[in-house]
């Protein structure tokens, strides 16, 4: 039952446990305009799935908002599944406790998500890859005459979006623009596709890349799909003067190719890959089973190594993004550089990849250890950090 309005329940929203900052909001006008559109066709108890929601504002939303029954949700981040649970929290808003029963669900992409859904509310992803994969699970899944409401803003829309789904749907709709956002509405889904749904589904692409002689496993939420990035392929270039740790752990593993290469190297060493993105972490364990891996490499979706002990691990390695969502901010590299603080072990090594002109060197020195510049390109910086005994 509806019992707060938008205003209000976006009003309690927080990003928490990711970064928070003043300039970082946790929804945005795309929100709003979704579930408004959505509106007249979420009556009746008619079934609803949302994908992509970053903080819970369309769950929350319809359901505190709107008088939406049920909600089933994906998101991809971990952080974002933490953030649903801690807004419903405030909001006084109940997971289901049975599945089917009223509340929000969080499942991963796939059936289980998406059978018999007759709304769906997609937060448009940053890359075409994903996309294919989300409107192709749709497709696949939901009622016959399910409809589908994507929105974004618009800076990060292209006229290929709109390919994407005509590929799936019979009917695409691009609706007017507001506040700089914009929805597209799509229907008559052209059925089951033979393309992967993503997480959870048939598996991920992969590539042979010649470069590392290393099969390369993508889903389409990762950074990079199946090519190697160039800041990874730098930090590779120095693999032979990495020690041989216990425990190595691929942190931000997206695709896992630094856990891949390291384990390959050191093959006595016991390797963890992870990463906050659920599809990276599936990339990463498709990784490790194209190349014979599996049994030295293990996954972990986790938010910054939360679940980990402390002292753990006796090296990490770390390309850590400089974007959170939309927004450059280096908080996000702030955040795993303390997180790699705790998990290493006194003495253990943190060698870290990132863009020259971000000034990482001091937050190294003061949150892990003394660090020294191990390489420099006129575009990256490699840097390695020695876990002190004692806090500074």
């Amino acid at each position: 039952m509806a019992d707060k309005s938008l205003e209000a329940v976006f009003g309690t929203l927080r990003r928490y446990p990711d970064v928070e900052a003043p300039n970082l909001q946790a929804w945005d006008a795309t929100d709003r305009l979704l579930l408004e559109a959505a509106a007249d066709q979420l009556q009746g108890g008619r079934e609803l799935t949302v994908i992509g929601d970053r903080y819970g504002a369309l769950t929350l939303g319809a359901l505190a908002g709107l008088g939406v029954p049920r909600v089933r949700v994906h998101e991809d981040l971990i952080t974002g599944e933490r953030a649903l649970r801690n807004n419903a929290a405030a909001l006084g808003v109940e997971a289901a406790t049975v599945a089917g029963g009223p509340g929000y669900e969080q499942l991963p992409m796939g059936a289980e998500l998406l059978t018999g859904a007759d709304v769906v509310l997609l937060q448009l992803p940053r890359t075409l890859a994903e996309l294919e994969e989300v409107t192709a699970a749709v497709a696949r899944y939901a009622a016959p005459d399910a409809v589908l409401f994507a929105g974004g803003r618009i800076k990060h829309m292209s006229l290929s979006m709109n390919a994407v789904l005509e590929r799936h749907f019979q009917s695409v709709q691009p609706q007017l623009s507001r506040q700089k956002s914009r929805i597209i509405v799509a229907g008559g889904a052209r059925g089951a596709s033979p393309r992967n749904e993503g997480p959870g589904g048939d598996g991920p692409a992969v590539e042979h890349s010649a470069a590392l002689d290393l099969d390369v496993a993508a889903h389409g939420a990762v950074f990079a799909g199946t090519k190697l990035d160039i800041g990874t392929r730098f930090l590779l270039d120095f693999l032979a003067d990495m020690p041989a740790a216990r425990h190595a752990i691929d942190l931000g593993c997206g695709t896992g190719i630094l856990a891949a290469m390291y384990a390959r190297h050191n093959p006595g060493s016991r390797v963890t890959a992870t990463d906050r993105s659920a599809a990276a972490v599936a990339s990463a364990l498709g990784t490790a089973r194209a190349n014979g891996l599996e049994d030295r490499i293990s996954v972990l979706q986790d938010d910054a190594m939360s679940t980990l002990p402390a002292g753990s691990a006796d090296l990490i390695l770390l390309n850590p993004p400089f974007h959170l969502g939309a927004s450059v901010h280096a908080g996000a590299g702030i955040k795993l550089f303390e997180a790699a603080a705790r998990v290493l072990a006194p003495g253990g090594e943190l060698w870290t990849v990132f863009n020259r002109h971000l000034q990482y060197l001091p937050a190294l020195e003061r949150l892990v250890g003394p660090t020294k510049v191990k390489g420099a390109s006129p575009k990256f910086t490699v840097a390695v950090s020695t876990r002190r005994s004692s806090p500074a």
